[in-house]
């Protein structure tokens, strides 16, 4: 069975880092910076949900497996937030051009 739970951890993390490779090559491939904006936050925010889920079954205890949710729902609302201000920002240089 522990087996079976360290190849469950090692592709739920293998598949969060593939989307944080893929977030950044977003990152320096598109064109325009709301169009890179998108495609880090998302890849990042999956990314980052499929390691959080990769090493829940790792916790010691319930309490860090409910810390690591926590850490994941909190930059979910962070990178939501930071997300819309940066727009509003670059829209309103583009407004001043």
């Amino acid at each position: 069975m522990s087996w079976l739970v360290d190849l469950f951890s090692l592709a739920a993390i293998g598949a969060g880092v593939l989307f944080f490779v893929a977030g950044t090559a977003g990152l320096l491939r598109f064109p325009d910076p709301l169009s890179r904006l998108h495609a880090l936050a998302t890849a990042d925010k999956l990314g980052l949900g499929l390691v959080v889920i990769g090493l829940m079954p790792r916790a010691q205890n319930v309490l860090e497996a409910v810390k690591l949710l926590l850490i994941w729902l909190f930059a979910l609302l962070a990178s939501a937030v930071v997300g819309q201000l940066l727009a509003a920002r670059i829209r309103t240089q583009r407004e001043a051009e």
